[in-house]
Formats: structure tokens, C-alpha cells, sequence
């Protein structure tokens, strides 16, 4: 082994999980070289840091470690002569080969099943696009739209066109921002759908990747039932159960094998998945795996939201190239008019300017210079030392009531009125220490123990999946004395709008959630929203974060943020290494930098 690499692996550059894996390449080939243990030890941390694929156009030549009176410091291979070498390691091979790690023609590598996923899930997606059903129908298809999409004043073109896709295509995607009518959008799709198939039996599944997020979708869906122009027989076939897309696939906890697969298919005619921007690209391979060829899947999503915890940014590499004429592009539908906002609502203004990464104008609006606008609210963050004070001002009142609170329903939709989202978990300006503090502040008003687990007025974020309890990571609840017995319950809400209590000893693993992170707000709405930045530069400072964060937010939303580290976060993106924007929208993968293919 060359003598400088133990001394960088064993750096804080990798983790014990990098070491690791180097180590066992290693034992798979004991010839391997210096560079290819370089090369896995930084696959694995690409992979812990979201990216599908380690892409050496990205690293090679770069400096890892600068050390003391070098300037050089460690510097990485070159591109041509790195994967040269890789290749020549047994472990290491060309797509299509069966070895642990495959190297693609751009110089990306991958993990052998990792490769797999992308291959497969590209080449579904595709095929799937260029699949064009019931033509014949087009009529009926037509009569059918102008039924269900009348024309008027309150007409939404690109809603119609999005039912007319999923009706003609095998493939419909729908992107848009909060409130510009997605859900609405499946709802009287799933209605021209049922209608299309007339008396034949339409197998529907509704699901998303998280079981909150897969209640919301259902919850929406029995809401709009009413509003559909349509027989009882039609909303009779509407689905009145929705999933995880865990669920659904029968994916075994260990293994994360699924039950359903190309072998086994999935017997749904129609399946739609909600919020699909956080579902990551091994997730959303197994289920493109899992559908008939005659099945149609619809993705709802907004592409400039967060990407997904886990590894790739599927909806964002779909969405790409919608501007390009193609098949796929005919298959994607863009929601731009929102109906939650007004035309000159702040958040809307503000929420542009973030996505266009517009620093300036995102700065003057929170600043509240001529650019102000209702419903914004900006001020400087406060030193740590001065931050509970300002908390105890600004949010105590608020929270306050929830502790005064004794009807369940009406506590739970004061959850709903106010949240602090945090960008960070740990840290002075982190979720952790929000809770704490207003935890304490508020013992400290009501003359209760600081540290007490269980107390009237909590308000708790479920983080583990119970589906014996209906419980799913990232529900909202409440403890309060039931009325009838005075015994503290933990209430959560019901589809159908009615709350259901569960004792509080048997809940899975939760928290306080007075604050949250961006993160968990995922597919989450609240009135208005406090939304803390640190005072420094991290990863996660993104202005997808930004963006997510603010459009939770209906009526206001307040940000306490540094100028430098807001301005930095706006200029900052998500990158995701991954091949699957390529697959899906170059003719071909491109070659290597340097002009030999590996």
C-alpha cells in the first residue's frame, strides 16, 4: 500500500464505515492498489453524503488533505490515470459486468447494485414514457375533460392536460409548489380514469413515502370526493386506503427486499404516489420493478422541494430536460398557479426569489425594505446567549394556550396555527436546544418540574413507524387530560378529521416538537412559521432547505437568519451525484474528460 494512504484514511476525512469498507476491498482483491482503497473509502462517504455514485470528474486532481507546509497537501489522482488503474482491479468493472464496483463510461463508480438500480430504473422510466394507452378512446376522452374541467374563469389548463397525460401515458408526472392544486389534480384524473374503464374493475394505490405523508394524500383525496361532477358508482371506486410506499412493496425490515417485483407483480392498475420528491432512487427503482406493464404511475411532487434523506433526487433528474421535446417530456406537467397564496402574497414573492437564487431580493424582503410585503417578517438573529429571550417573547404566548387547552380536537388544531422549523438539529440555534428552552419556560410559568417527560400541553413528533398504533415517523400529536377521566392521552388526528387518543406509555419513540427540523416539515402546513438559520455555514444551508421551509408557511412566515449565511444558503444547491439524468436525457452517457473511455 502506498505509505501516504493509511495515513489518510485513518484521517477525519472518513468514517469508521469508509475504513471499513476499504478494508474489505482489500480482502476482495489483495492486489488492490493504493488508489482503488482511496476510491472506495470515498464512495462510502458519497453515499453517506446522499450522492449515488463517487464522480471522479468531481475529485480527481483535487487536493483531500492540505498539510502543514504544503500546499499540495494530499492531492488526489488524476482523472485518466485513476480509472485506468481501477480497471485493472478485479473488483472493479465495465457496466454490464458482475463485479462489487462498475465504473461507467463518465467516470462515475458505483456499487454494483447501485449501478443496477439506476440502469433499471432509467430504462422503466423510459419505456414507460413512450407507452401510449387507449388512444383509441379519444374521444371519450375529451368528453370526459370538458365534464370534469369545464371552462370558466376558474379553469386550470395545465390541471386538464395533467388528467389528459395520465389517461394517454403508461407515465404522468406533476410538479408544481404548495397549494397549486396536485392532489386536487389526481383526485379528477382517478375520476376519468374510473369513468374510462367503465364497468371493469380499476385497481388504484395510493401511497407516499412516509405514512404521514400517505394519510394527507388520503385524507385529501375523501375531501374532494364531494366536489367531483361524478355517479355514486364512480366515487364508490375512489380508494379509501392509502400506503407507504414500504407498504406497499412489502419491503422485509431487514433486508429491505421486496415482496413484489417484476416477478411478482404489483396488481394495481394505476398507482400514485404523493410527495414524490422524497422518495430516494433505490426506493423508486423497486417500485417501477414492481408495476405490470399495463399499469399506469402517476408521481405528484414538487421538483425545487428537498430531496430525498437518502441517496439521489429522482423527481428533480426527471423533471430536468421538461423543456426538451421528447417522450419523457411529454409525460411531465407543470402546476404553476397557486391557489394558496394570493398574486402578491410575500411568501409566494419570497419562496420565488429563494428558488431563482436570488440573494438580493430574498434579502430586501425579509429586511422589509421597499421590496416588504404581508406576511413577512425578518430580523437579525440573536447571539446565542440573548436567543431564549427572544424565543420566551415571541413564541411563549403562543404555546401557552396549548397548555390551557382541554378539548383535544381544538389542541391539535393549534398545533396546526404556529411552528418553529430549525435547519439544524443540534447546536445553539438547533431544534434540540429550541425544545429545551421552551420547554423550560414554560415549567417555569405553569410551576411544573423542567425535565418532566409527560405533561399537559406537549406537543410530540412521532419518529418510529407503529402500524399496529397507526403511528407513522413525522405525525404530529398532542398530550392532554382526557375530559372524561382526567388521565393524560397523547391525540392525534384522523383522516376524517375526528382524534383518536393512545396511552402515553405505549407510544413509539418520539420528541417535543415546539420546534422541528425542515426536514420533518416535509408535506407539512401550518398558518404561520418562525424559521431559525444558524449563525454559520453547514451542509444542509441549501436554498432547496430555504425554499421547503418557507412554503410550510400559509398566512406568515418569520425568519431569524445572519445576511451572510442566508445569502450563502440561496446561492448553495443540492448536488447529487447520480447517471440518471444522463440516462434520461442524453442520447448518450458522455465520455471522460480526457478523451479515453475506461
Amino acid at each position: 500500500m502506498h505509505p501516504v494512504v493509511p495515513e489518510i484514511l485513518e484521517s477525519e476525512t472518513f468514517s469508521d464505515i469508509d475504513r471499513e469498507f476499504s478494508r474489505f476491498i482489500a480482502r476482495l482483491a489483495a492486489d488492490a492498489t493504493p488508489a482503488v482503497l482511496l476510491a472506495a473509502a470515498l464512495l462510502s462517504r458519497a453515499r453517506a453524503e446522499g450522492h449515488f455514485c463517487l464522480d471522479f470528474r468531481k475529485v480527481a486532481g483535487f487536493v483531500l488533505i492540505v498539510q502543514p507546509n504544503d500546499p499540495n497537501g494530499d492531492r488526489l489522482p488524476a482523472l485518466s490515470s485513476w480509472t485506468a488503474e481501477l480497471l485493472q482491479c478485479p473488483v472493479v468493472g465495465k457496466p454490464g459486468q458482475f463485479t462489487p464496483l462498475v465504473l461507467d463510461f463518465a467516470g462515475r463508480l458505483y456499487l454494483h447494485r447501485y449501478w443496477e438500480y439506476e440502469t433499471n430504473l432509467a430504462a422503466a422510466i423510459r419505456s414507460r414514457a413512450g407507452v401510449q394507452l387507449d388512444l383509441q378512446r379519444s374521444a371519450q376522452v375529451e368528453n370526459l375533460l370538458n365534464r370534469l374541467f369545464p371552462p370558466g374563469p376558474h379553469s386550470n389548463p395545465a390541471q386538464r392536460l395533467a388528467a389528459a397525460v395520465a389517461a394517454e401515458r403508461g407515465l404522468c408526472v406533476i410538479t408544481g409548489g404548495p397549494g397549486t392544486g396536485k392532489t386536487r389534480t389526481a383526485a379528477y384524473l382517478l375520476a376519468l380514469l374510473l369513468e374510462l374503464a367503465g364497468e371493469a374493475p380499476l385497481r388504484i394505490a395510493l401511497c407516499a413515502p412516509t405514512g404521514k405523508a400517505a394519510a394527507r394524500l388520503q385524507e385529501s383525496i375523501d375531501k374532494l370526493k364531494p366536489t367531483l361532477p361524478c355517479t355514486k358508482a364512480i366515487l364508490d371506486g375512489l380508494p379509501t386506503e392509502s400506503f407507504t410506499l414500504h407498504r406497499l412493496l412489502g419491503l422485509h425490515p431487514i433486508t429491505s427486499q421486496p415482496r413484489f417485483h417484476r416477478k411478482n407483480p404489483l396488481p394495481h392498475d394505476v398507482v400514485i404516489v404523493d410527495e414524490a420528491s422524497m422518495v430516494d432512487l433505490a426506493l423508486m427503482a423497486k417500485l417501477f420493478d414492481s408495476l405490470r406493464s399495463t399499469a399506469r404511475i402517476v408521481l405528484l411532487g414538487d421538483k425545487d422541494q428537498l430531496a430525498s434523506v437518502e441517496a439521489g433526487a429522482v423527481l428533480g433528474d426527471i423533471c430536468h430536460g421538461a423543456h426538451v421535446r421528447s417522450e419523457l417530456s411529454g409525460c411531465i406537467v407543470q402546476l404553476d398557479k397557486s391557489h394558496r397564496f394570493a398574486d402578491r402574497s410575500g411568501i409566494l414573492e419570497l419562496s420565488q426569489a429563494v428558488n431563482d437564487g436570488d440573494g438580493n431580493t430574498t434579502r430586501q424582503l425579509l429586511q422589509n425594505y421597499d421590496f416588504g410585503r404581508p406576511g413577512l417578517r425578518g430580523r437579525e438573529l440573536p447571539a446565542p446567549k440573548a436567543l431564549p429571550e427572544a424565543l420566551i417573547n415571541e413564541c411563549l404566548p403562543r404555546f401557552a394556550e396549548l397548555v390551557r387547552e382541554t378539548n383535544p380536537l381544538r389542541g391539535l388544531q393549534l398545533l396546526g396555527k404556529f411552528r418553529i422549523l430549525c435547519a439544524v438539529r443540534r447546536g445553539p440555534y438547533g431544534v434540540e436546544t429550541v425544545n429545551r428552552c421552551l420547554e423550560q419556560a414554560l415549567a417555569e410559568a405553569n410551576g411544573r418540574p423542567a425535565r418532566g417527560l409527560h405533561f399537559a400541553g406537549r406537543p410530540i413528533l412521532i419518529k418510529r413507524n407503529d402500524p399496529n398504533l397507526k403511528l407513522f415517523n413525522g405525525d404530529l400529536g398532542i398530550l392532554l387530560p382526557d375530559e372524561s377521566t382526567g388521565a393524560l392521552r397523547a391525540w392525534f388526528t384522523e383522516s376524517d378529521g375526528s382524534v383518536r387518543s393512545v396511552i402515553p406509555a405505549r407510544l413509539p419513540e418520539h420528541e417535543t416538537a415546539y420546534a422541528m427540523t425542515i426536514h420533518k416539515s416535509q408535506g407539512s402546513e401550518f398558518e404561520r412559521v418562525l424559521m431559525i438559520l444558524p449563525d454559520r455555514d453547514a451542509p444542509v444551508l441549501t436554498r432547496e432547505l430555504i425554499y421547503t421551509g418557507i412554503t410550510r408557511a400559509i398566512q406568515e412566515v418569520e425568519v431569524w437568519f445572519t445576511e451572510a449565511v442566508l445569502m450563502k444558503s440561496v446561492l448553495q444547491t443540492v448536488k447529487r451525484n447520480s447517471g440518471l439524468r444522463d440516462a434520461l436525457w442524453s442520447a448518450a452517457s458522455p465520455a471522460a474528460p480526457g478523451g479515453n473511455q475506461p
